[in-house]
């Protein structure tokens, strides 16, 4: 009897010690079951593109995004990408990666967030150190605005140089696509018909340019906010639209109370999904 006591005494520890524990992070599948992180490096490692959905200001989505990017780096040629840098700064991001101006150089040609000294500078230093491409994929957010206000057509109205900062005109667009008819319910209605078209012009412009930098036989790594690639739409749905044979991968952060079971509306969204404390520090 006394192996029997022996194993009771020693599961009742475990799982008061697992009860314990504070864990800063649960990665999950679509489906809501708790998987490995180096099971999801191996599938992503055979994808053509990732998208790589965040908070903008939670450490965890940041830190691992290094994380897969070194992870994927070693087995894979890499391309990067970022909606973090707009299409026009992308001779300033170009001299930098190329050692040719420094840090503060970078900061004034370019129009830098404001948590990029802490969140954003690891992959672009990580794109640097390794002579990787980092494309500067976001629309000009000058561009998005005046689609927020006017629509897809007042982009008729720009000059030639500055159309080489977005998707090739016209822009194709689906309103019925739920993510973007969930974003005039979230306002209210508020914004009209051109709200989910500004987000578009995004999306379609960073699908885009992630198209134009991917390289056959590499992998393509594109970093940015999870509502604009969640659900397999936006980004994602630009690039099926354009190359439906390639290969798509995406990782969604999501935030809850309790990390330890994914809550059914978080499941789905993403073939993986990071599912972080709602209390955890942010970085700004």
């Amino acid at each position: 009897m006394k192996p029997f006591f022996t194993w009771i005494t020693c599961l009742c520890i475990s799982t008061a010690l697992l009860a314990q524990q504070k864990p800063a992070y649960i990665l999950y599948d679509a489906k809501g079951k708790q998987v490995k992180y180096e099971k999801m490096i191996k599938i992503l490692a055979e994808k053509d593109i990732v998208l790589f959905g965040e908070y903008h200001n939670n450490p965890i989505a940041h830190w691992l995004q290094l994380e897969v990017t070194t992870s994927l780096k070693e087995k894979r040629d890499l391309v990067l990408g970022a909606e973090m840098f707009e299409q026009d700064n992308q001779e300033a991001l170009n001299l930098y990666l190329q050692g040719k101006i420094k840090a503060k150089g970078l900061d004034s040609m370019a129009r830098l967030w404001k948590n990029y000294p802490t969140d954003y500078a690891p992959l672009v230093n990580f794109a640097k150190n390794n002579q990787l491409v980092f494309a500067a994929t976001n629309v000009p957010r000058k561009y998005a605005s005046m689609v927020a206000k006017g629509g897809f057509g007042v982009l008729d109205t720009i000059s030639a140089r500055e159309k080489q900062w977005i998707a090739p005109l016209p822009i194709a667009y689906d309103a019925e696509l739920p993510g973007y008819k969930k974003m005039i319910e979230m306002m209210g209605g508020h914004g009209g018909e051109n709200l989910p078209k500004a987000q578009a012009i995004k999306d379609a412009t960073m699908a885009h340019f992630i198209l134009q930098n991917h390289k056959n036989g590499s992998l393509s790594i594109h970093y940015n906010g999870s509502y604009h690639s969640d659900n397999y739409e936006g980004i994602g749905w630009y690039l099926k639209n354009k190359r439906p044979e390639l290969k798509i991968g995406t990782i969604t952060t999501v935030s809850q109370k309790d990390v330890t079971t994914l809550l059914e509306e978080n499941k789905g969204r993403a073939d993986y999904i990071i599912c972080v404390p709602d209390n955890m520090t942010t970085t700004y």
